[in-house]
C-alpha cells in the first residue's frame, strides 16, 4: 500500500504548478469582479461606436458642382455624447459612400418630428457637420472647420423634444472620438427594408417595391438651400 502511495504521490513542482493556476483563476474572476468587465474586455460597442439608428429622410443638395448630402436620422432614447456620436459615425459612413463635399447629420428621438418644417430647436437632440475639405466657397457658409458637433445634454420628453444645456463639441475632442471609432456602419433604412420583406416578411414583388420607392422619395430635392450653417444649424431657431 505505501508503494502504491509513493507511486501516485504528485511531485512538489506539480503541486506548484496546479496551486498556481488554481490562484490565477481565483484572483482573476476576483479582479472582473472588482475592476468590471469592461475594463477588461473593453467598453460596449454602444459607448465607442454610438447608438443604432433607423433613416428618417435624406437630402442630396447639388449647387455649383458641389454636393451637400443632408440626413436626418433617429435613435431610441439614449444620451447626449452617444447621439453625438453616433451622428459622427453615419457621417463618415455617408462620406466614404457618397464622396460628398459636405455631410451634415441631423439626431432625432424615436418620438420627434418627422416633418422637416418641424425639425428645429429642441428638436434636434444631435447636430454634426464634416466637411473633408473646408474651402473659401464654404466657408462663407459654414465656417472653415472640418467638423462641427453639437448636443443637448439632457434626455427627450414624450413628445420627443429634447432637454438640458447644449454642448457644442471643439474639433480635438472630435477628432478623438472618430478615432476611438471602430466601424463607421450607416443607419437602417426601413424603406429598403420593407422592400426586401414586401411589409410581411416576404420578398415584394417588382412593381411593388417601385411604387414604394416612389412614395417614399425624399421631399429635398436638388438645389434646395442648405439647412443653414454648421456654425448654427436648424437647431438654432426656436430655441
Amino acid at each position: 500500500m505505501k508503494a502504491l502511495l509513493r507511486i501516485f504521490r504528485p511531485s512538489r513542482k506539480l503541486v506548484l504548478i496546479i496551486g498556481g493556476i488554481a490562484f490565477l483563476g481565483g484572483t482573476s474572476g476576483g479582479a472582473a469582479l472588482y475592476i468590471g468587465k469592461d475594463t477588461l474586455l473593453g467598453p460596449p460597442a454602444e459607448t465607442v461606436n454610438g447608438a443604432a439608428c433607423t433613416d428618417v429622410n435624406l437630402v442630396t443638395i447639388k449647387k455649383q458642382k458641389r454636393v451637400w448630402v443632408r440626413k436626418y436620422i433617429k435613435t431610441e432614447p439614449t444620451d447626449g455624447m452617444t447621439r453625438v456620436k453616433t451622428a459622427l459615425r453615419v457621417a463618415k459612413a455617408i462620406y466614404e459612400a457618397q464622396k460628398p463635399d459636405l455631410v451634415q447629420v441631423v439626431v432625432l428621438d424615436n418620438n420627434g418630428p418627422t416633418l422637416r418644417s418641424d425639425i428645429r430647436g429642441r428638436a434636434i437632440g444631435a447636430d454634426v457637420v464634416y466637411i473633408p475639405r473646408p474651402d473659401p466657397v464654404v466657408e462663407s457658409i459654414v465656417g472653415a472647420k472640418t467638423y462641427t458637433a453639437r448636443y443637448y445634454d439632457g434626455t427627450a420628453a414624450a413628445n420627443g423634444l429634447f432637454f438640458g444645456e447644449r454642448v457644442d463639441l471643439p474639433e480635438d475632442e472630435i477628432s478623438t472620438l472618430n478615432a476611438a471609432f471602430k466601424d463607421f456602419s450607416d443607419c437602417v433604412d426601413p424603406i429598403a427594408v420593407a422592400a426586401t420583406t414586401g411589409g410581411e416578411g416576404k420578398p415584394a414583388a417588382k412593381g411593388e417595391a417601385g411604387a414604394k420607392g416612389e412614395a417614399a422619395k425624399p421631399a429635398g430635392e436638388a438645389g434646395e438651400a442648405p439647412v443653414e450653417s454648421a456654425a448654427a444649424p436648424a437647431a438654432s431657431k426656436g430655441e
